[in-house]
């Protein structure tokens, strides 16, 4: 087994979990190429992302990142404050159905209509709005269902739920610069996400002190390419910008900031020769600048595990009342939105070989994965590339140095579609199985549909292979079919 402090699995661990597939017949002939997890590694980083933070704070894993349906339960029932971020309606839609709370649940879009907001709203999520404008739709929206709503006809003896319990947060982009993946990059001086803290200063400010039920700041920074200093000087700009709006909300009678969202994007390594920066040395970066993000109240009730949740209390449509809440003794609930980094290093991708063109100068390895899971490894391979690893027919690791490199293709039809090239591997034959490592995350959710290939089987895995779990099957061809009527 590997240490539980590993940032990535070892070569053994994918030997043994490759043999054992082979040898349990779980790789099919019609299985050209699968993904598979290491569920134990998951648990290991799912757990140690929450003890990481203060006890009560919501880890909402990003659904973009991996959502397939048995991972995302899988990570839910580890603990109850494990939640997902999701990009879209439907991302919502997926984690309803698949058993997460409506507080748990963090809806982030750049473009959310009308009904979006409308169907977040009533299901009780909690909205992090992206713009000015979103705040206003917000608002009247509020307005219309407050006005729809008749406390008599409840079923609640006091007739007080309100027409919506969810909570509500605007997007600020802290402008803190971009990272070495522009792609990635979304704190630049521009940035199509959020509202710029430099430019729109006074009308952010004015929209907390016009909407009580406006109660949480979200920010983000990058995905990969941007290092701690950039995230908590991100951090650090809007928790100083919360305190400064606190004050006045307090004066005016508003409840205080109760949610601060600081995105994800904590970089991962993608080859065994880099250390990635530590999640340790992370949160004490933030603690050190942003330290009142870390008080916790000590008498919060307990749930399993010894970790307090403190109630996390719904924004109600009625006007905030009665005596606010000292400033000095009260924190703001933490949201996390980590996807790349709970994900990558759990997973990897096997194909098999299915030919070997040899031409001079060069060898072609062509493969049963392409652009169609390694979208960006084609098309930006200067920011975006893994290790590899040789394994014969029988899962025996392949050594040496071949004296010629090998491009490794996929099944697409464009020339672009060539995941790797120039690599330096050992001699690689026909129906051997190459390893694409560290690709558990932003792969097969940025799965094409062009060339209408089938979805591969995906595996999850225990204790190196020795217990296996299938987490979504090969797409049957008639499935494929259905996809196009």
């Amino acid at each position: 087994m590997r240490p539980k402090t590993a940032s990535a699995l070892s070569i053994g661990n994918i030997q043994q979990t490759l043999k054992n597939a082979i040898a349990g017949s779980l790789i099919r002939r019609e299985d050209t190429a699968l993904i598979f997890y290491d569920l134990d590694f998951l648990q290991i980083r799912i757990r140690k992302l929450i003890s990481s933070f203060p006890p009560g704070s919501l880890h909402a894993l990003a659904i973009k990142a991996n959502p397939l349906i048995r991972i995302m339960d899988f990570a839910r029932n580890i603990h109850p404050r494990i939640g997902v971020e999701a990009a879209s309606p439907g991302e919502v839609n997926l984690a309803l159905k698949t058993g997460y709370l409506p507080g748990n649940i963090v809806y982030d879009s750049p473009v959310k209509t009308r009904d979006d907001l409308e169907f977040a709203l009533k299901a009780g999520v909690h909205i992090n709005a992206d713009n000015l404008a979103e705040l206003n739709r917000i608002d009247m929206l509020i307005r219309e269902m407050v006005r729809g709503y008749d406390p008599l006809s409840s079923d609640d003896a006091q007739g007080m739920p309100p027409p919506f319990q969810g909570t509500i947060g605007i997007r600020i982009n802290p402008q803190v610069g971009l990272g070495t993946i522009h792609e990635s990059s979304v704190a630049g001086t521009y940035s199509k996400f959020g509202v710029p803290i430099k430019y729109q200063r006074d009308s952010l400010a004015e929209a907390f002190l016009k909407y009580d039920w406006l109660t949480g700041i979200h920010l983000h920074v990058g995905s990969q390419g941007c290092n701690i200093q950039m995230l908590v000087n991100g951090i650090g700009i809007l928790y100083d910008f919360m305190k400064e709006i606190d004050e006045k909300r307090l004066h005016k009678g508003f409840r205080p900031i109760s949610i601060f969202d600081i995105g994800g994007g904590l970089p991962v390594s993608y080859r065994q020769d880099e250390e990635p920066p530590s999640m340790e040395a992370y949160v004490a970066a933030i603690n050190l600048r942003a330290p009142g993000l870390f008080e916790w109240q000590v008498s919060s009730p307990k749930i399993k595990d010894n970790i307090p949740k403190p109630e996390i209390k719904r924004t109600s449509y009625l006007k905030h009342s009665g005596q606010p809440a000292d400033i000095s003794t009260r924190t703001p609930t933490l949201i996390t939105e980590f996807g790349r980094w709970i994900y990558t290093n759990a997973g990897w991708t096997v194909s098999r070989v299915e030919y070997v063109k040899r031409d001079p100068g060069i060898h072609t390895a062509m493969l049963h994965v392409g652009a169609d899971l390694f979208l960006r490894e084609c098309l930006n391979p200067k920011d975006w590339s893994h290790e590899y690893i040789v394994f014969d027919s029988n899962g025996n690791l392949k050594t040496g140095v071949n004296e010629k490199p090998y491009n490794l293709a996929g099944p697409l039809c464009f020339s672009g579609d060539i995941i790797a090239r120039k690599v330096i591997l050992p001699t690689i034959e026909e129906s051997d199985y190459l390893v694409i490592r560290e690709s558990g995350s932003y792969t097969f959710s940025m799965w094409s549909r062009y060339n209408s290939r089938q979805t591969p089987r995906i595996v999850g895995y225990f204790n190196d292979g020795e217990k296996f779990e299938i987490l979504k099957d090969r797409e049957a061809m008639n499935n494929l079919f259905d996809f196009w009527q």
